[in-house]
């Protein structure tokens, strides 16, 4: 498959040297030999010439939020929205959201303050590509939330922080989670690192790098995403 990663934002300096960029997370996610992948730097304004010069699309994470002025957001969401029901879609964190707000819910920066360190979702519904109903645990990083839910999509799984977390689009072939499931532990924690007593007070970043002490299924949601694409674009 060849799978277009649009990546709309970076890691920070000095933890992106270590680590990374976004796209290199997902390719170790799914295996480095899993797709023939394409990049596209959304954020320096670079999209696809054609839509379906991928067989489907996933959207990082990002600093940006989707009501931020800049100049590519407008841009990727006509992407969005000519491609939904034709060119698979996976959107994760900011990509959740520029998802659901492109397709018509409404995103904030919530009131609630940020989500991070491993969150727990309960799943309210299953779907073929998933193993399990059961709970999920994996990095949470956000501020933002998608707090309306766009016509169409269905609520699979969040909590009580984060009620509208998985979200899957049905026929238009498009899911979106808002948890990490790219984000190793390592560098969940040396994010968090870079960010306390900026975004983060100590003791909210003592409590987020100690979550991950527990075992995480993210690797688990990384299986799930890659099912739903090779369902998705099966025999097209």
């Amino acid at each position: 498959m060849r799978l277009g990663i649009l990546e709309t934002g970076a890691p920070p300096d000095g933890v992106r040297q270590r680590f990374g960029d976004y796209p290199s997370m997902f390719r170790r996610l799914f295996g480095e030999d899993a797709h023939d992948y394409a990049t596209f730097d959304v954020a320096a304004g670079a999209l696809p010439e054609a839509m379906d010069a991928c067989q489907a699309y996933v959207v990082t994470g990002s600093s940006a939020g989707v009501y931020d002025p800049l100049p590519w957001i407008d841009p990727l969401m006509d992407l969005l929205r000519a491609a939904k029901g034709q060119i698979p879609l996976v959107g994760v964190c900011f990509g959740h959201q520029v998802m659901a707000q492109a397709f018509g819910g409404k995103v904030i920066k919530s009131p609630k303050g940020w989500g991070v360190g491993l969150h727990r979702y309960r799943l309210t519904q299953a779907r073929p590509w998933m193993d399990a109903d059961e709970p999920i645990a994996a990095p949470a990083s956000h501020q933002d939330q998608v707090v309306e839910l766009p016509p169409g999509a269905t609520v699979l799984g969040g909590n009580d922080f984060c009620p509208l977390g998985v979200l899957d689009y049905g026929e238009a072939r498009a899911i979106s989670i808002q948890l990490h499931p790219e984000f190793e532990p390592a560098y969940a924690k040396a994010l968090i690192e870079n960010r306390r007593g900026s975004r983060y007070t100590d003791v909210e970043a003592d409590q987020a790098v100690m979550s991950y002490e527990q075992p995480d299924d993210r690797l688990r949601v990384g299986g799930w995403l890659q099912r739903f694409l090779e369902q998705a674009t099966a025999g097209r």
